[in-house]
């Protein structure tokens, strides 16, 4: 059984509101006197603090707040000259020892000189640094973050 195939029967009838003052939810039918929520269109939108400066915008600025969001591991051109291979990817930036995991989303800064031609398989770089790769006679080919495998089997 799903909860949305549920059979469910109302127990009650829904109550007739702004039906006059002796009708129980009759003249202001529950909305309170004047202001934003009495009207047919009032009322905001979620979130809504008045003006404030809603709570989902303050959390972040909170002592002890952390951004889960990890910033990629900057790498410069002139590094490239360490690794051996005609083919750089994370993998071999790795077991360079340019960065502590192949995992890490990786970005390529202009800086240094490369004299050898590579074909450079990362995450980022900047426009600087492709030229530098394509000066070289070398190419960039932006490639997906790779990510741990998980435990849980796929069904």
């Amino acid at each position: 059984m799903k909860y949305n195939e549920l059979k469910l029967t109302r127990s009650r009838r829904p109550s007739r509101v702004g039906r006059g003052i002796a009708g129980g939810k009759g003249k202001t039918a529950g909305r309170g006197t004047k202001g934003q929520g009495s009207r047919k269109s009032g009322g905001v939108r979620p979130g809504f603090e008045g003006g404030q400066t809603p709570i989902y915008m303050r959390i972040p600025k909170l002592r002890g707040f952390r951004s889960f969001h990890t910033k990629p591991v900057v790498v410069q051109v002139g590094q490239l000259e360490l690794i051996k291979k005609e083919i750089v990817d994370s993998a071999a930036l790795a077991e360079a020892g340019l960065i502590d995991s192949p995992l890490l989303s990786v970005k390529l800064l202009d800086g240094g000189e490369l004299k050898s031609k590579k074909t450079v398989k990362l995450h980022a770089a900047s426009v600087g640094a492709i030229k530098a790769i394509e000066k070289a006679g070398g190419k960039f080919e932006k490639v997906a973050r790779r990510t741990r495998a998980s435990n849980t089997p796929k069904a």
